[in-house]
């Protein structure tokens, strides 16, 4: 009996001892602590006054937790979609001690909503972010940047221009390369849909009719729920479908073009292909098996990094945190952790 209680007594003695090691944002009590914040009246919201060549406007975040050393930073879809599909992650990482950071781009539902085309450029998005980092009081120390599909692209940009600012980066279900997109739609997913129905499809995107409610009924069933989000679309969840009703079509259509079938607008030509070896922070690139994105290309370019980092989502498809949420969560904050704990290499 002594014995026993003596090893139970030293297994006590380990688990307290590993409770005091572990990080100080694990304690719901620090990770809930808004003393001192200056979002705290409005429950983390904070509006950003940002200049641009057009003038200043007001752009949308809300924080979500505290972390000192951990602040993520998310950037969404489209160009013009919403945050709101970002919501599944409140499901995971305040348990994993991550704080984070809902934004609304310039366009978006939640923040200002201008009508001059000449904003939107990748160039114009990049310095938009900088300064909501600024007013973030994000730093090299604390600062991780996930962008998402369209927000993959403006994170590659922001991670080869301000990389000094980060302590790490996410792109995930984003390739490096619009041809090498386009390329993959072409040669792999339209090969695998009904002919008959793709050419109409195609037929009403060359007639400029993608509006017509019969161009939906066709990708719907043949595209979306094989490579957007894996669930009939009725049982899409909620912030997918608010983020889909609050999608701005203009800054989408003149930037991505009308389709998910390839791009077609300002980015058709955009290609960081050759230059993605310069980006030197711990980064973890996120495929999907039955992406738009091909997997294959995504886990070379996780190669291409000098900490580069791949997870597959095995089934899951573009918005692989709705289906394959495990996979893509576990994955994404066992990067996170270990970026905290200075092991964010292969």
């Amino acid at each position: 009996m002594k014995r026993l209680l003596a090893t139970l007594a030293a297994l006590l003695c380990l688990c307290a001892a590993h409770a005091a090691d572990a990080p100080a944002q694990r304690n719901p009590a620090s990770y809930f602590d808004n003393s001192g914040r200056d979002d705290v009246l409005s429950g983390g919201v904070k509006t950003i006054v940002i200049d641009t060549p057009k003038g200043k406007f007001r752009v949308w975040t809300k924080r979500v937790g505290n972390n000192p050393k951990l602040k993520l930073l998310l950037l969404h879809g489209g160009p013009g979609a919403t945050h709101e599909y970002f919501e599944a992650f409140d499901s995971f990482l305040p348990a994993a001690g991550v704080e984070y950071y809902y934004y609304d781009q310039l366009g978006s539902a939640y923040s200002d909503q201008p009508k001059d085309d000449s904003l939107w450029t990748t160039a114009r998005f990049v310095e938009e972010v900088e300064q909501v980092r600024q007013a973030l009081h994000l730093d090299q120390d604390n600062f991780c940047l996930l962008g998402h599909s369209w927000g993959g692209i403006l994170a590659m940009e922001y991670a080869l221009k301000y990389q000094q600012h980060l302590k790490c980066l996410v792109i995930s279900n984003m390739v490096d390369s619009i041809p090498a997109y386009n390329a993959y739609a072409k040669k792999v997913l339209e090969p695998a849909m009904d002919p008959k129905l793709l050419a109409e499809a195609k037929q009403l995107e060359a007639s400029g009719r993608t509006a017509d409610p019969r161009y939906m009924q066709i990708l719907t069933p043949m595209h979306y729920e094989q490579h957007v989000l894996r669930m009939p679309e009725a049982q899409w969840p909620d912030p997918v479908q608010r983020a889909f009703a609050h999608l701005n079509e203009r800054v989408y259509t003149l930037m991505q073009g009308p389709s998910e079938l390839g791009a077609s607008g300002r980015l058709e030509h955009w290609d960081r292909s050759k230059d993605l070896h310069r980006i030197r922070v711990p980064t973890l690139v996120i495929g999907a098996q039955y992406d738009t994105m091909d997997p294959a290309y995504m886990a070379a370019m996780a190669k291409k990094l000098p900490q580069g980092r791949f997870l597959l989502c095995p089934k899951g498809s573009h918005m692989a945190m709705y289906d394959d949420q495990r996979t893509y969560f576990d994955g994404l904050t066992r990067f996170l952790h270990d970026v905290e704990a200075g092991q964010a290499a292969h």
